[in-house]
């Protein structure tokens, strides 16, 4: 069985907060068109009109090679969390996903990624998490690469 896990509400706050992004800047303060604007929080789609963040973030701890930083969306007011064994709003706005497994040290599992059919995540998910060096698993834009969620064992 798999988790869909959001970013961290601590974390998030902080954002909310104007505390500096990976690359040191306040989040980009801007309104959704509605079109697209995933929240990395509360994992559903910022509604058109509503106030949202744009910043860089790092989903690792630590500086590496595989600790790739890109821009997400988050809600600029406080959000509830989401996450849960559903598939989550955010991951059914696009026809198909970018999965990659990592290992316990935050490197890519090579061999587990895969461009995924959105209805098909949670059985690739459990396909990847065969292997036993898959400590858990980042979802992905198919097309631009940005971080949208990570699933865990659950």
């Amino acid at each position: 069985m798999i988790t869909f896990t959001a970013l961290p509400t601590a974390t998030v706050r902080a954002y909310q907060s104007g505390a500096p992004d990976a690359h040191g800047q306040p989040p980009e303060n801007h309104v959704s068109d509605g079109g697209g604007n995933p929240c990395r929080h509360c994992l559903r789609n910022i509604p058109a009109g509503a106030k949202m963040l744009v910043l860089a973030h790092k989903p690792f701890d630590g500086v590496h090679p595989y600790a790739e930083t890109g821009p997400i969306f988050l809600c600029a007011d406080s959000c509830a969390r989401g996450g849960g064994t559903d598939l989550p709003q955010v991951l059914q706005s696009s026809p198909d996903y970018l999965l990659k497994g990592y290992d316990a040290t935050d490197r890519i599992v090579y061999g587990t990624g895969a461009i995924t059919l959105a209805g098909d995540i949670p059985t690739r998910a459990e396909t990847v998490f065969n292997d036993p060096s898959v400590a858990y698993i980042h979802v992905r834009s198919a097309r631009n690469n940005c971080y949208s969620a990570r699933i865990d064992r659950s």
